[in-house]
């Protein structure tokens, strides 16, 4: 049994876009992982499988190569390759889905074309703090991930024949991605029920692992290995550890997105660390990834000192600037930075 965690007037609502919608959008944010395209590509399956057959997602830029096995995949239309397609496709839409993003700036460069888009548009999401751009918000946090939050969205519409096999392995793939193959955000049994629900329809999770977690590049074999001997920092007096990479870096071992996937976990298998970042040149920003065990709060660190959010033990954010800027924020941040005063 799964409790009804969604209100039923979110639910009454979104199934009449459902039923008279005819032409859907579905949209993620930028450097979809593979929560972004769990979620998508669920709810793209799910629609089709009622009858709708008008519905495209669309993703802002490239997803990592590890993906594309996805059921659908192929079909997805990315906003920087196609820009007046997408466009055009996001203005006639009359429903347009917003997935695992809380706030527009999340799709980038999309972020004006959706906002101006006249359809009925229904967020659904578990990231903290939801802006108000949505018709209809549906956001819950303490769940695990989007995927699972689209289970449960298609239950509660009483339409669980309709979630079939191909839709079943996109969701399985988010809730494991987004949940580090559950190993954090995933200690409350009902979402094993849902896992258990998913295998019932056919999918094979153990393969699902394979496609998503060894099929990487010789590059980014060694690439790993060079962030963990060579860039690697630990701060063992704060529990903390921290691997950084510049673009130069990057290109150094070939790099192509998604090759960094996991990077951030990798220093938690160290005893004393209980908190690790990984911080990323990226084109016009610095990214950064936050991790931690136990109680210390990942989101906290994120908003306070990196624009970001998420969840507690999984978190992420921006720094607009220098590596170098980034990297002593980082510093200046773990100095100070007392968990318990923010709670």
């Amino acid at each position: 049994m799964i409790s009804k965690i969604i209100k039923e007037e979110q639910i009454q609502k979104a199934k009449k876009y459902v039923e008279k919608g005819e032409r859907f959008v579905i949209v993620t944010h930028v450097s979809p992982d593979g929560d972004a395209m769990g979620s998508s590509l669920g709810l793209y399956h799910f629609l089709q499988a009622y009858g709708k057959d008008n519905v495209t997602v669309i993703t802002p830029n490239a997803f990592p190569s590890f993906y594309r096995w996805m059921p659908g995949a192929k079909e997805i239309v990315i906003y920087d390759r196609y820009p007046d397609f997408a466009e055009r496709l996001l203005k006639k839409a009359d429903v347009i889905f917003c997935l695992d993003f809380n706030e527009p700036r999340r799709v980038d460069k999309l972020a004006p074309t959706l906002l101006a888009a006249e359809g009925r548009k229904v967020l659904i999401d578990h990231h903290l703090d939801p802006a108000d751009f949505c018709r209809l918000t549906i956001s819950y946090p303490q769940m695990s991930s989007t995927s699972e939050m689209i289970f449960r969205f298609i239950c509660r519409m009483g339409m669980f024949d309709l979630l079939n096999r191909d839709a079943a392995a996109c969701i399985y793939t988010g809730m494991m991605t987004d949940t580090g193959s559950f190993t954090y955000n995933s200690n409350k049994p009902e979402i094993y029920v849902i896992v258990s629900e998913l295998i019932k329809k056919g999918i094979d999770k153990d393969l699902i692992y394979r496609k998503v977690n060894q099929v990487y590049s010789e590059g980014r074999l060694r690439l790993m290995g060079y962030a963990l001997y060579e860039k690697m920092r630990v701060y063992p007096e704060r529990g903390a550890a921290l691997i950084v990479l510049s673009r130069e870096e990057l290109k150094r071992f070939q790099y192509k997105p998604g090759d960094t996937e996991g990077f951030v976990n990798l220093p938690l298998s160290i005893e004393q660390v209980q908190f690790s970042a990984f911080i990323r040149e990226d084109n016009n920003l610095i990214k950064v990834s936050l991790r931690s065990v136990g109680d210390f709060p990942c989101n906290l660190f994120a908003s306070t000192y990196f624009n970001g959010g998420g969840h507690k033990n999984a978190s992420g954010g921006e720094f607009y600037g220098t590596l170098d800027e980034a990297v002593a924020l980082f510093e200046r941040a773990l100095a100070e930075f007392d968990p318990t005063a923010q709670r």
